[in-house]
């Protein structure tokens, strides 16, 4: 059922459980069944010449990213869960999620600054404090109507040369993938209920103290390093965050 023979993992900078956990997803997405069962560690290991703890922490992290799943005394399973978290994060596309809503995304940047990282951003983003960061800020419209202010923290040695001028226009994630060779690998994202600050309420055009959502983002490319660090604050009276769950038999 699985392809045979291995691959070159020497020519991946990458970690070497993270080139074969991409080389499994690769295969999952195009020939992988839902609910099939998934290849042995021992197969893996013979298929691919690597090690028994490669396997495993490649396995960790492909059941993590929905990917697999395990059934207790039966063993692992193909899963097709990675293709609703791909959903959602495809779908956390503000210019694609406004147009499927009928309305005109815009965006502004308001800076874009580079300087020293303190020790709070600093492993928010996986440098060591004093290593140079580029501040970018935006605020997203939609029909004109401002809904969302971000703050996006990005590793300076991974995006040397960005200017506002490379982004006016354009969508961040190409540029990371047209002008940096940055593809995205998986983005974790977190979300909650909060209160405006004043600053944030004038940069949004409402009163202060009025209810808003947060979202932290952490994007990381194939070689498992983060890429992307940001802060977003929306309005709750206009923008809303719309998931859909699907449970699967297992």
């Amino acid at each position: 059922m699985f392809l045979k023979g291995g691959f070159n993992m020497v020519a991946k900078p990458s970690p070497l459980y993270s080139t074969l956990s991409i080389a499994l997803m690769d295969f999952i997405k195009t020939k992988g069944k839902a609910h099939e069962k998934m290849l042995s560690e021992r197969e893996i290991t013979k298929v691919y010449n690597v090690s028994r703890t490669t396997v495993r922490t490649a396995l960790k992290e492909l059941e993590t990213l929905g990917f697999i799943y395990k059934r207790h005394g039966k063993g692992t399973f193909i899963s097709n869960q990675w293709k609703e978290r791909q959903n959602l994060l495809e779908g956390y596309s503000f210019t694609e999620q406004m147009k499927e809503l009928g309305k005109v995304p815009t965006t502004k940047i308001t800076s874009l600054d580079c300087y020293e990282a303190d020790e709070f951003i600093a492993p928010l983003i996986g440098i060591e404090a004093g290593d140079k960061l580029f501040r970018l800020k935006r605020i997203r419209y939609a029909d004109g109507i401002p809904l969302m202010k971000e703050t996006t923290f990005l590793p300076y040695d991974v995006f040397k040369g960005l200017t506002k001028t490379l982004l006016e226009g354009h969508s961040l994630y190409d540029v990371f993938a047209s002008k940096f060779n940055q593809q995205i690998h998986y983005a974790d994202e977190e979300f909650s209920a909060s209160i405006l600050s004043a600053e944030e309420a004038e940069a949004l055009d409402v009163d202060p103290h009025g209810a808003c959502l947060r979202f932290r983002r952490t994007t990381l490319n194939h070689e498992n390093r983060i890429i992307e660090y940001t802060i977003s604050v929306a309005r709750s009276d206009q923008f809303f965050y719309k998931v859909r769950h699907y449970r699967t038999n297992q």
